[in-house]
């Protein structure tokens, strides 16, 4: 599934460091922006599947798959984005994909609202998947 296609669904990973800090990625095509690891779900994958392999592509390493915290739809871009709480392995090294230009750990403070709301509701994760639309 494409980038440009009219409706998406993609896998994202929160994943913070010792500080509580959220890794994102700055991406090399669009506007650029930063964001969460993880990308679109390819026809036949599962949320999990599509989830390890994007963060495997992105990050240059497997990620832990710990919980899947929510799913959120996103009108302005027809899409639905499942958020999941993850880590990296231990002495694991991110190397970055020529889809990305930088990564960055950041204070929760410092997303954007939306990002905000998605990492809060992961990181505060209760037993009970979260749903919103933005």
């Amino acid at each position: 599934m494409g980038f440009d296609d009219r409706y998406r669904l993609s896998a994202h990973a929160v994943i913070t460091d010792a500080g509580g800090r959220v890794l994102l990625v700055q991406a090399t095509y669009g506007d650029r922006a930063w964001g969460l690891p993880g990308g679109a779900v390819d026809p036949g994958e599962t949320l999990h599947e599509t989830l390890i392999r994007e963060c495997q592509e992105e990050l240059g390493c497997i990620v832990l798959v710990q919980y899947l915290s929510g799913i959120y739809y996103h009108s302005k871009i027809e899409s639905h984005a499942a958020i999941f709480r993850c880590a990296l392995p231990d002495g694991a090294q991110v190397r970055l994909s020529r889809e990305h230009s930088q990564f960055r750990y950041s204070s929760i403070s410092e997303l954007s609202p939306v990002q905000r709301r998605r990492v809060d509701d992961c990181l505060s994760f209760s037993g009970s998947v979260a749903t919103h639309r933005f």
